[in-house]
């Protein structure tokens, strides 16, 4: 932690709360274009946008050192797992509301606390289990594996939320190594480049009209923004501060998804969502305790 993580906390939650908010809205035009185009052009056009927008404003400050990595290798993994985690969230889209969603990807921390126990070493009490083991039982309120809330969208997303997990662990290892705006450059790369190869099979001339395109074109600026908010938040306070705030988005994504879809949540996906939250922030305290310990 630097000096500086320890002395701007609430500016850290303010950064994070407006990346949190830029999330949401990005997941919102993603959902709407995914609803009438191809999950493979809304893939393409938000890592395409991206990349444009992170070479013109990090390549002038940085030259360059923008590109150099001591784990490349690592750099495309990590690239394909965020991939991954956007190409099975947005087609998720095409199958569940919004909210529901977003919920489901939080069983992420979850997971990287599994992940970090096996591939990074971390210790864990025997006491933390017992919120991973309660936030999955708020999954299982929104999936309903037995009922007619299942479908191939709480498969896609439950399968994102494990991509983004690895993903996360994989940020934890490059960390170590790399610079924020080279994996955030990385990232980017490698989300446009493959996208590239694989959305002329799934092109449709003439399909996207004006309007799409300008909608296409704000997932590149609301992507980077958001990401740029976030690398500040963390600059400007640790990730332990930070964590429980992440929660937020949740109430981000009802809101435009009761507004843009119409879409509420149900009690039962109510309940789930309050449990898998609940859940998360002890997650999130106690990462912040066992590192203390």
């Amino acid at each position: 932690m630097n000096a500086s993580a320890a002395h701007h906390p609430v500016r850290g939650i303010l950064y994070m709360m407006g990346a949190l908010a830029l999330f949401a809205l990005l997941d919102t035009i993603s959902k709407s274009l995914a609803s009438r185009h191809p999950v493979a052009v809304v893939v393409w056009g938000r890592y395409f946008a991206h990349f444009l927008i992170t070479l013109v404003v990090f390549l002038p400050r940085h030259g360059t050192a923008l590109f150099k990595t001591r784990r490349p290798g690592l750099q495309v993994v990590r690239g394909m797992t965020l991939l991954g985690t956007t190409g099975a969230i947005v087609m998720a889209f095409q199958h569940m509301p919004l909210a529901e969603v977003t919920a489901l990807v939080f069983v992420a921390p979850f997971l990287v606390m599994m992940l970090a126990v096996v591939f990074l070493g971390e210790k864990v009490a025997p006491w933390r289990w017992l919120p991973v083991v309660v936030g999955f039982s708020g999954v299982l309120l929104i999936a309903r594996p037995s009922g007619s809330a299942f479908n191939v969208g709480v498969v896609s997303v439950l399968a994102g939320a494990c991509c983004y997990a690895v993903y996360q662990i994989l940020t934890r290892k490059l960390s170590a190594v790399d610079r924020s705006v080279t994996q955030l450059f990385y990232a980017a790369l490698v989300g446009a480049a493959t996208m590239c190869v694989l959305v002329p099979w799934f092109w449709v001339p003439g399909a996207l009209d004006l309007r799409d395109w300008l909608m296409i074109g704000s997932l590149g600026v609301l992507g980077a923004s958001s990401h740029l908010l976030m690398i500040m938040a963390l600059r400007a306070a640790p990730a332990t501060t930070l964590s429980p705030f992440t929660y937020a988005q949740l109430v981000w994504a009802t809101l435009l998804g009761w507004l843009v879809f119409g879409d509420f949540p149900g009690s039962m996906s109510l309940a789930g969502m309050l449990i898998i939250v609940a859940s998360g922030v002890v997650v999130a305290y106690s990462e912040r305790f066992n590192r203390k310990a």
